[in-house]
């Protein structure tokens, strides 16, 4: 059983956890606050990135002034054009001064948001992995908590590439035949044998073959409101890939297995098999 999202919750800042705001094992809302990382230095730098910004954009102004007042100057020879173009020069390079100005300030901002920890999905949190007073690093993304989808889940499975061929073949010999009523549905049996009252439905078969098994893995979606499924929790599925008409249903422990085949007895009216 498998998630239908997972999303790991991990710090984008460094710093010391202030406070957990969230129950573990509660349902979470995207966008819900998490953790509070110690915000007081992003704080200071965004105030100082601000305080350059208005340094830059008071220095674009004045060297602005200046190449306006230098132009009509220059185009009447009572400057030099060096003195204009030196002049223009420095009216750029405020623009670019005011640029890099405004991208630190956006920098600092996330930095300062990245601060306070919000769930990315909505869905059921787990336990927190970190406490109050821990450092985490934002080079190593250190794991805070674990977000999970469980309203429906995946149930992933294999079957064996030669099951497959020979479904394949019953088809095309035309032995069987593809299931009408209920095709794709899948039905899913707990660990202690009952099956979930609920079913599934295929949502894919793999197109490639696992070479280390020789399995093709097949993937079913399954309603799961009450809970019961949990990740990583194994189950067994039901699946009807093919009917066979005008077959008949005997009793496992009837079947004879053995490296030549399946065999079963059968008594005739003498009383003899």
């Amino acid at each position: 059983v498998e998630a239908l999202r997972t999303a790991q919750v991990r710090a984008r800042v460094n710093g010391v956890v202030q406070r957990r705001l969230f129950k573990e094992g509660s349902d979470v809302r995207a966008g819900q606050l998490l953790f509070q990382i110690d915000p007081a230095p992003y704080r200071a730098a965004l105030d100082a990135a601000q305080a350059a910004l208005a340094k830059a954009q008071a220095n674009r102004a004045i060297a602005a002034e200046l190449a306006d007042r230098y132009k009509p100057l220059a185009e009447a020879k009572a400057i030099s054009a060096q003195e204009y173009t030196a002049a223009d020069g420095q009216r750029r390079q405020a623009e670019a001064d005011v640029a890099a100005g405004q991208a630190a300030v956006q920098t600092a901002r996330l930095n300062l948001a990245y601060a306070s920890v919000t769930a990315p999905i909505a869905g059921r949190i787990g336990r927190a992995v970190v406490t109050e007073g821990a450092l985490v690093s934002a080079a190593e993304g250190t794991l805070l908590a674990t977000v999970q989808q469980t309203g429906r889940v995946y149930v992933n499975f294999t079957q064996a590439s030669a099951d497959l061929l020979r479904l394949r073949k019953a088809m095309g010999a035309q032995t069987g035949r593809t299931p009408g009523a209920g095709a794709g549905e899948v039905r899913i049996v707990l660990e202690d044998g009952s099956e979930l009252p609920r079913s599934g439905r295929l949502l894919f078969t793999d197109l490639s073959v696992d070479p280390s098994s020789g399995q093709v893995t097949l993937r079913a979606e399954v309603p799961n409101d009450d809970g019961v499924l949990l990740p990583g929790q194994y189950v067994r599925v039901r699946l009807v890939q093919l009917e066979v008409p005008d077959a008949m249903l005997v009793p496992q422990q009837a079947v004879t297995r053995s490296n030549q085949g399946d065999t079963v007895l059968v008594v005739g009216a003498d009383n003899k098999p």
